[in-house]
């Protein structure tokens, strides 16, 4: 089961390295040739009603590149029900409220500006054994450089819904965070969905999602929509994709993952966008916040949230648990990825961001990953995989924070 469109259901950062980075780096601001017409919030908001935003999918599978193997499908593309959870050999760290998870590991870059208090002030549940037992036991945590951090993303206006507190490894649907959403798209003439979320950028208008997501010349009408819920499909408004003067969207996405394919280049399965202000001329992060972006943290964390936009709720998802390492065995697809246990993240939750330290007031958090890589985000719904965010995410987000800059 891709995380795009499953077989069943197609029948029906600001950067955690060592100081300031240099705006330079790989990759490619993307393709989407259109007419160069005008394409702003008034345009998008017209065009993506709530009816149309309501009937949008999750994108189908990207075809294999020449001369790449077809991979096996899966043997069972039924959403797996939720398994009995299992002793683990590692406890996750004690929970604080409100909801702060803290890494060993890795210390701890400036901490999110504190914003107006929230309606509800969320706990921590118990730490409960890991689910799962498809899931190997954690292995202990590797030597990684020490992450580096650049300033903290701008304060978070919104009130923020009640963070949903369960065992580890058990999705459950609420309210959303301001911080993430739906990425709308056209492509082939259909109406398509994704998860994203607003990464901490120099010019406050950066976007982070899957690549494969955004893959492709032919996507037009590209939009962000944060927390989208369905009795509530635009809370902050909607943040247009930004076209050049040519009309194309101005997405980064590596080279190498458009040459090589979903496959061979699954490492590389991240992109940025660049969005435009909404419809009251704010620019998303000074609207919602952003998560910043961490590069060299290492797979293994005890404790990260996911967050995703699943095409069979009404509302999104959210998750905590443990992330490992997972090194595909599977030729066509190399490379090593992380993986999280949670349980019910069908298609639609591509692009949804794996979060650590997530603030309870703030709402946002750093941004480790992406649900992408390995299979496009994995085969099964309870267990996502992400690229590792390493040097080329970082190289990647340079590029388009440059990008951004430049227009």
């Amino acid at each position: 089961m891709r995380r795009t469109l499953t077989v069943a259901a197609a029948a029906a950062a600001l950067l955690v390295s060592a100081g300031p980075l240099p705006a330079a780096g790989a990759g490619s601001a993307a393709a989407a040739p259109t007419a160069a017409v005008r394409w702003g919030a008034h345009e998008a908001e017209s065009y993506w009603t709530p009816e149309r935003m309501a009937s949008a999918r999750p994108l189908p599978p990207v075809p294999p590149q020449p001369g790449v193997a077809p991979e096996t499908p899966a043997a069972d593309p039924v959403r797996i029900p939720p398994v009995p959870l299992v002793e683990a050999p590692e406890p996750l760290d004690p929970p604080e409220p409100p909801l702060e998870p803290v890494e060993a590991p890795e210390p701890l870059g400036p901490a999110p500006v504190a914003a107006p208090s929230p309606s509800d002030t969320p706990t921590a549940a118990a730490p409960e054994p890991v689910p799962t037992p498809s899931i190997l036991p954690a292995p202990a945590p590797e030597p990684v450089p020490a992450p580096s951090i650049l300033p903290a993303p701008a304060p978070v206006r919104p009130a923020l819904p009640r963070i949903p507190a369960a065992g580890p490894g058990v999705g459950q649907d609420f309210g959303g965070l301001p911080v993430v959403g739906r990425m709308f798209l056209v492509k082939g003439g259909g109406s398509y969905f994704c998860t994203a979320s607003v990464v901490a950028s120099p010019g406050r208008n950066l976007v982070i999602s899957a690549a494969h997501c955004l893959l492709g010349s032919d996507n037009q009408q590209v939009a962000f929509v944060p927390q989208y819920t369905r009795a509530k499909p635009r809370p902050f408004g909607m943040f247009p994709v930004v076209r050049t003067a040519a009309g194309r969207s101005k997405i980064w996405i590596d080279q190498r993952y458009r040459t090589q394919g979903v496959n061979r280049a699954a490492a590389l399965d991240v992109a940025f966008a660049q969005v435009g202000p909404g419809a009251k001329g704010l620019r998303v992060q000074d609207v919602v916040g952003g998560n910043r972006l961490v590069t060299g943290a290492g797979y293994a964390h005890a404790r990260a949230t996911l967050i995703g936009h699943p095409s069979t709720a009404a509302r999104p998802r959210l998750c905590v648990n443990r992330t490992t390492k997972y090194t595909s065995t599977d030729a066509r697809i190399p490379g090593s990825f992380l993986r999280i246990a949670c349980t019910g993240y069908p298609g639609g939750t591509s692009g949804g961001p794996f979060l650590l330290r997530l603030d309870g007031r703030t709402g946002t958090g750093d941004v480790v990953g992406v649900i992408g890589g390995w299979k496009t985000g994995g085969d099964k719904s309870d267990v996502s995989y992400s690229s590792y965010f390493g040097t080329d995410i970082r190289k990647l987000y340079e590029k388009a924070v440059a990008g951004a800059k430049a227009s």
